[in-house]
């Protein structure tokens, strides 16, 4: 029995097609993998799923059962649930509250032990009572009185998930459930997804990464430009053939470099006796240096929350160093404003696009020259020029393969990767010296990563130096030529990139040197 199943489902926007003709089956009780290229229409298909948006053409069947769902709660009711990339979560609440929330159990109220009623007040120590045994009943570690601003990202994500099982879901739905994890984060969910899995429950996992797929799923569908291209039992296929699938072309899952010697290279970047607190007066960042010499990656590996976000956040002007300094080719740089920075030849890829890259309500165009705004070539006597930010953005979405339904709409309108691409762009054709790279491909589908490491390893021929920040540990081992780790703040140690392995880099990572 097919769990889910669609015929020739179709979805436009305007003459955009977004999904053509699509046939799937999904089956009751097991994993499947739908991966794609960002952009390729995977979640557009799952927004159709979950009554997030309406089909233009074609049939969805539930349970062999043919839909027609206008809402989340029209799926809900149907027995699917959906878990988003970005969660949907209210920080200040506590966990159990954010479970129940719009499905808050009432407290009785009794006169004389006859006459019971509901009042409009919320049952809180019932509503804890509730959520600790579905916690309990699907073993996840978490307790249900703490406020969500203080729980992990991985946690975060078992709320979510806790939030469609109270409402007894059968089907769930993972929309690139792992794009901001951990990587030990990502073993506890892959574990919890069989767990799933054992006690009946159907999964769909979104994603990109297809280490994932492979460990955890039963069948793959790949999805290229809005059409299903491909369907295998995972045990049936590889990683090599579904990037294949996925790109359309082979793809090089392994990076080359060529060897090469920086010990008469000039220093371009140099980091001496960085220290810095943060705003509870807690040292963060402790007695940091180091230097990069021109043509050379020195990538920092390290589990994330270990000083990484707040080493970049010092070298880009987002946070001031209390001690230490930083130098571009002898120019002094410390705790300069970030435009300085930016205008002494210093691109910045940060690790939140939304956050810290990108303004998501601003037009593609404004978002390529945000940060080099004040150009000469973009702004004429403190005017924009539109023409030229025009002429840009066409160059920029042309060159670097930034796949746009309307190249006038905002950046809200583009899929994880292509977002990524914005930024890629910007920053690659800024005439930079030396670039800052913050977990360059999170998010982003694997010909998109392919790209970009692509675009990092033309900067290394180009005698740029590149500083990258990565929990990727295949990505800092694949492009670094030195890798430092960083733990709790402080480096811990230094590795010849070439050298480099798993095992000698995770034990550097939990804070063990020797």
């Amino acid at each position: 029995m097919n769990a889910i199943r669609t015929e020739n489902l179709t979805k436009k926007y305007g003459s955009f097609v977004a999904n053509a003709n699509i046939n799937l089956s999904i089956p009751k009780g097991e994993i499947t993998a739908i991966v794609g290229e960002n952009g390729a229409g995977k979640t557009t298909l799952m927004n159709m799923f979950y009554g997030l948006g309406r089909p233009t053409s074609g049939a969805i069947f539930v349970n062999d059962q043919k839909v027609d769902f206008s809402s989340p709660l029209d799926a809900i009711h149907c027995g699917l649930g959906m878990v988003h990339q970005h969660f949907k979560l209210v920080p200040s609440l506590a966990i159990y509250e954010n479970i129940m929330l719009g499905a808050e159990l009432p407290k009785t109220l009794s006169f004389k032990d006859r006459f019971r009623m509901q009042s409009p007040f919320i049952d809180k120590r019932q509503e804890r009572i509730v959520i600790e045994k579905l916690i309990h009943d699907y073993q996840f570690e978490l307790d249900p009185s703490e406020r969500v601003e203080n729980i992990s990202i991985g946690a975060k994500q078992r709320v979510e998930i806790l939030k469609m099982l109270y409402r007894n879901v059968d089907i769930l739905i993972f929309d690139e459930p792992t794009a901001v994890l951990t990587p030990q984060e990502v073993d506890e969910l892959l574990v919890n997804f069989r767990e799933l899995k054992e006690q009946g429950k159907t999964i769909l996992l979104i994603t990109h990464k297809l280490r994932e797929v492979m460990d955890v799923s039963d069948q793959v569908i790949v999805i290229r430009r809005g059409k299903v291209v491909g369907s295998r039992p995972t045990i049936q296929t590889s990683v090599e053939e579904i990037a294949t699938m996925m790109v359309g072309h082979e793809v090089h899952l392994q990076t080359q470099k060529e060897a090469r010697a920086f010990s008469k290279s000039p220093v371009a970047y140099q980091v001496n006796g960085l220290s810095t607190t943060n705003y509870l007066g807690k040292k963060v960042l402790d007695n940091i240096s180091f230097e990069i010499r021109e043509g050379e990656i020195l990538g920092i590996a390290g589990v994330e929350g270990n000083g990484q976000s707040e080493l970049v956040k010092v070298l880009s002007g987002l946070m001031l160093s209390t001690e230490g300094g930083v130098q571009l080719y002898g120019e002094d740089l410390t705790n300069q404003w970030p435009c300085e920075i930016r205008k002494s030849g210093v691109g910045i890829i940060p690790e939140d696009r939304y956050a810290q890259g990108l303004c998501k309500e601003m037009s593609l165009g404004d978002n390529l020259i945000a940060g080099y705004h004040g150009n000469s070539r973009f702004c004429k006597n403190n005017i924009l020029d539109q023409k030229n930010i025009c002429q840009n953005r066409d160059e920029l979405l042309n060159k670097y393969d930034i796949r746009v339904a309307d190249p006038e709409g905002t950046v809200s309108q583009l899929s994880g990767g292509n977002a990524q691409k914005v930024i890629i762009a910007r920053e690659f054709d800024s005439g930079l010296r030396v670039l800052i790279a913050s977990q360059p491909t999170r998010g982003v589908d694997i010909g998109s990563i392919e790209f970009i490491h692509r675009c990092i390893l033309n900067l290394r021929q180009q005698n740029k130096a590149v500083l990258l920040i990565s929990s990727e540990l295949s990505e800092i081992m694949g492009l670094s030529d030195r890798i430092l780790v960083m733990y709790k703040g402080k480096i811990v140690g230094e590795v010849a990139g070439d050298k480099a392995n798993n095992s000698q880099l995770g034990l550097l990572m939990a804070g063990i040197t020797k």
